[in-house]
């Protein structure tokens, strides 16, 4: 990946890696006016170009948050209190100036100030709060689950209830079902002048339980339109409450929309597809999203 991200290996590369450093964070695109992380959309753009020119560079600039640090010096630090670990990143980062960016700790001394940092989260376009016991160690895999120091406190997702449009056979134990589907909303609302399309935006497969899939698969198989190889188009009687946690515009869409993380929360039995969302809809979280509160 050194080739697609060039200035933040440039400025990792100066960290002295030389004696030994191994870090935990996230490459993050970045907006400088508003000084928050931009929209992860953004990334996906870098890492499809073998070479990254200077100009995209400048017109999508990326940094590296460092979130801990779990070597040093060539020393294994991960059975160290967080607290301590904390202390040697926020050095090594004073020392080399602009190569490393540091999440910020969060103050708060109860539930309440917390809850209210979460609520505020995507003022900061986050997903929510990472809780950290100052004394924990850095697990990995299952140490990490049975440390219990950590909890990533997410955000209620944002929802739309949208329509099925397509379905396509599972794999495993459900490759006899049709299990992942596509969902569409409306192009205008139901008052709007026009006739009304419905616009795919988002694949979802989980959050059905069996006996819903096993009734879903029959009614799909029974409103058949067209089959496109292992998909069907299918008519749109179903109607679903999706859940996401993010949201952006993308021009790789046709309906200009695309979501981060869509499953499905639950069907929409008291619903007809006249009832669900339209586009309007999802630019309204797109605006919510973009524009932080102050």
């Amino acid at each position: 990946m050194n080739e697609q991200f060039p200035e933040v290996c440039q400025a990792l590369l100066a960290c002295d890696a030389s004696a030994g450093l191994v870090l935990d964070g996230e490459l993050l695109a970045w907006d400088v006016a508003a000084g928050l992380p931009a929209n992860f959309a953004l990334l996906q753009r870098r890492l499809q170009r073998r070479r990254v020119s200077a100009a995209l560079q400048r017109e999508l600039p990326v940094r590296f948050m460092a979130y801990d640090l779990l070597e040093h010096g060539g020393r294994d630090l991960r059975d160290q209190p967080l607290h301590e670990r904390r202390a040697l990143l926020e050095q090594l980062a004073a020392s080399q100036k602009e190569a490393l960016h540091l999440s910020a700790p969060l103050p708060a001394g109860s539930w309440q100030d917390w809850s209210a940092w979460r609520e505020r989260a995507r003022e900061q376009r986050a997903e929510g709060l990472m809780l950290k016991h100052r004394q924990s160690v850095y697990g990995v895999g299952r140490q990490r689950i049975a440390n219990g120091g950590w909890w990533k406190w997410k955000l209620d997702p944002m929802t739309v209830d949208a329509v099925l449009v397509y379905a396509q056979r599972g794999h495993g134990r459900r490759a006899s079902l049709y299990t992942d589907y596509t969902f569409a909303v409306w192009d205008r609302p139901a008052d709007a002048p026009g006739e009304r399309v419905l616009l795919p935006f988002a694949k979802a497969y989980s959050g059905l339980t069996d006996a819903e899939i096993r009734e879903v698969d029959a009614r799909l198989r029974k409103t058949t339109r067209e089959s496109f190889g292992p998909v069907r188009s299918v008519e749109p009687t179903l109607v679903f409450e999706l859940g996401f946690e993010g949201i952006s515009a993308s021009s790789r869409h046709k309906s200009g929309v695309a979501v981060r993380f869509p499953r499905i929360l639950r069907w929409r039995t008291d619903k007809t597809p006249d009832q669900a969302d339209h586009l309007e809809s999802l630019h309204r979280l797109i605006a919510a999203v973009q524009t932080p509160a102050h």
